[in-house]
């Protein structure tokens, strides 16, 4: 039996980004569809404007002068159709395509031609695409294309090095993305007084849970009368749901054991330490005090603990870790 080759430094980055890129899009894409949801009469710009502010963007948007008056329409194009934003589709889709590229020899050639046509698909978006019921249907597009990515990347990929350091991608993106969709909380959903009031509010919360994709697992395992802290917990602690933080931590450290046992890859000492800091983070704080007003602060921490593991296994395995989202694109190109 012949040795596995080694993988090149580069060639774990590029994959590594690859994934973290079409992963960031499927979420960026839940992110717009549960946003246009909440907008209220009038009050639009307020929900866009959350947007920005989950993903920090509020201040790049601002510096190119736009118009807070205009910000629904302004913020999608800035997000779906703008190639310059470093966190939009079309720049996330084309710095995929060209880390991709430079993969050939490593990715099966269904996934290669699936990013091929998804880069097609949002290069041809129309702006009248981001209007009304359409932005929706454009949002499931997007979805079903990195869907689409994934199930051929599960039934197609070699599970050798790269794939590890590709699941490390996605799911080290992916729990980040949970933790931006549960911050909707912090800047959009206000606890209500009354019965009525905390009906509206758990309307609100399953909204949040569709927009993961997470609305039917929970209801199969919650009661007829699941409260906002049970939907909080899924989303956390779940260890079954596949976006839940626990289950991204838990298989984190599953990834980087088996690049230590099975590839005997040295090093990897502080990223599994993390990582098994980060299962422990989300066991430590208490449900209901995250909702008596800490869960912002509770997921702003989650992010950063987050940063520091992809950045020691950045150090450690890339050839340049930059973590900027504007830098990265060069990285691997």
């Amino acid at each position: 039996m012949r040795a596995e080759p080694e993988l090149l430094a580069r060639d774990a980055e590029s994959l590594f980004w690859m994934a973290r890129y079409l992963e960031r899009i499927e979420n960026l894409a839940r992110l717009i569809d549960v946003t246009q949801g909440f907008e209220s009469p009038g009050r639009e710009a307020d929900a866009w404007s959350a947007l920005l502010a989950i993903n920090n963007d509020a201040q790049r948007l601002a510096e190119a002068g736009a118009d807070v008056s205009q910000y629904p329409d302004i913020v999608r194009r800035f997000y779906l159709l703008d190639r310059e934003n470093p966190t939009g589709v079309p720049y996330c889709l084309a710095a995929a395509r060209t880390n991709a590229r430079t993969l050939r020899s490593l990715i099966s050639t269904e996934m290669w031609r699936q990013i091929n046509m998804f880069h097609r698909f949002v290069s041809q978006i129309e702006p009248g695409a981001l209007d009304g019921d359409r932005l929706s249907r454009l949002c499931v597009r997007l979805k079903e294309a990195v869907q689409a990515h994934t199930g051929i990347t599960e039934g197609t990929m070699y599970r050798g090095q790269g794939w590890h350091f590709y699941m490390l991608g996605r799911l080290i993106e992916r729990a980040d993305q949970t933790t931006r969709l549960l911050d909707i909380k912090y800047h959009l959903l206000s606890p209500r007084a009354g019965e009525t009031g905390k009906v509206i509010e758990i309307t609100q919360w399953y909204a949040v849970l569709r927009a993961a994709a997470g609305y039917h697992a929970f209801r199969q395992l919650s009661s007829a009368r699941a409260s906002i802290g049970d939907v909080v917990s899924f989303l956390l602690r779940d260890p079954s749901f596949p976006r839940s933080l626990l289950l991204c931590f838990r298989r984190i450290e599953a990834h980087l054991g088996d690049l230590a046992r099975l590839h005997h890859l040295h090093g990897l000492g502080d990223p599994l330490e993390q990582a098994e800091y980060l299962r422990e983070y989300v066991y430590a704080a208490p449900t209901q005090r995250l909702l008596a007003g800490n869960l912002h602060d509770y997921l702003d921490q989650a992010q950063l603990l987050l940063m520091d593991l992809a950045a020691s296994l950045g150090r450690l395995y890339f050839r340049d870790w930059r973590p900027a989202p504007a830098a990265t694109q060069d990285a691997q190109g």
